[in-house]
């Protein structure tokens, strides 16, 4: 780290003293705040699925710049180039100054920042490079691809067979309903990783999102799914308190209402089938993790990796599973109660 620290002041052309390393807090970057500059360095990892550093430092760099006009994101200030100091780049960001967020009283605020990502200007296909553009194939299809990328280490987990057997019964469920679409999906700017983790709470009490490493050109309402399923919400240490479902009944009825009538009804039928695939991408994510991580080889900060090692184990736990599942198994009807 020390050394680190070192070559990022020899980059900027300050005192080493003024950087300091920010609390560990995902797993693909290290961050280091400057003092008195208002400015956080991110400093990606090199992890065993990260892309070569250069095409990778030009994408996160587009997430930022492209993110920018929804005022709800850090500005981009400098890019640091790829170098025998920095092999993997990094770049200097706003520092957004608040709090995490506490559930599930912020949840109408980080409704109202996705509303404002999705509503930035799309551009045609020809100008969406280098970030990823679901718009040809479909945001479902290209996820059913991610998911297929970790459904191959479903054998390997350490879970148990009912576990397995129901993470198997999604994944058919998942390759039928997409092979079924008709029609053009929605389509925005997304985050992807948007958890409530990746948001902060400003002084005023509005949400920015903070961590753009995965903006693409994909379907909102997997967005909203990822920020408000269980598996969601307690993932992150800093976020504290819990939501249940009236809560998220609330936050699905702030996001409608925010980016309005016209879009918010384009949005309706996708919603419930959105939660099913984005939970289904976020578990598979844990099996393969499970799997990668049992190979060692991730260079992570002890107390993160027990938490990650943790909460998987709840998720993946059989329990978790047969509640989740209720949600569209059972005909539970929180669609109707978005809509009503």
């Amino acid at each position: 780290m020390a050394d680190l620290a070192s070559a990022l002041a020899g980059r900027l052309g300050i005192d080493a003293g003024k950087i300091a390393a920010m609390p560990a807090k995902g797993v693909a970057h290290d961050h280091y705040r400057i003092a008195g500059q208002g400015l956080v360095i991110r400093v990606p990892k090199d992890l065993p699925w990260a892309a070569p550093a250069l095409e990778h430092l030009a994408y996160e760099t587009a997430c930022f710049r492209r993110a920018e006009p929804s005022g709800v994101t850090p500005r981009l200030a400098e890019v640091l180039k790829v170098g025998p100091d920095l092999p993997r780049g990094a770049l200097l960001v706003e520092e957004i100054v608040g709090r995490p967020v506490h559930l599930p009283g912020d949840l109408g605020e980080v409704a109202v920042a996705l509303g404002r990502l999705h509503s930035v200007e799309i551009p045609p296909p020809a100008g969406r490079s280098p970030l990823p553009d679901h718009g040809g194939e479909g945001p479902s299809a290209a996820t059913l691809a991610l998911i297929a990328k970790h459904a191959g280490f479903l054998g390997e987990a350490d879970i148990s067979n009912e576990s397995r057997q129901a993470l198997q019964d999604e994944w058919d469920w998942a390759q039928a309903w997409v092979a079924g679409l008709r029609g053009s999906e929605p389509l925005a700017l997304v985050g992807s990783d948007t958890h409530p983790g990746n948001f902060i709470i400003q002084p005023n009490g509005s949400a920015r999102f903070v961590d753009l490493e995965r903006v693409l050109y994909g379907s909102p309402v997997i967005d909203l799914a990822h920020a408000s399923l269980p598996t969601s919400l307690s993932w992150d240490r800093s976020v504290t308190g819990e939501a249940d479902r009236p809560d998220i009944v609330r936050f699905y009825r702030r996001y409608l209402d925010t980016v309005g009538p016209r879009r918010g009804e384009a949005l309706k039928p996708w919603l419930m089938s959105a939660r099913r695939l984005t939970w289904l991408r976020t578990m598979m994510w844990f099996v393969r993790w499970e799997a990668i991580s049992a190979a060692g080889g991730l260079q992570i900060d002890d107390g993160l990796a027990a938490h990650i090692r943790s909460r998987i184990a709840a998720f993946l736990a059989p329990e978790a599973i047969r509640r989740m599942r209720a949600e569209w198994l059972e005909g539970l009807p929180l669609l109707e109660e978005i809509c009503s």
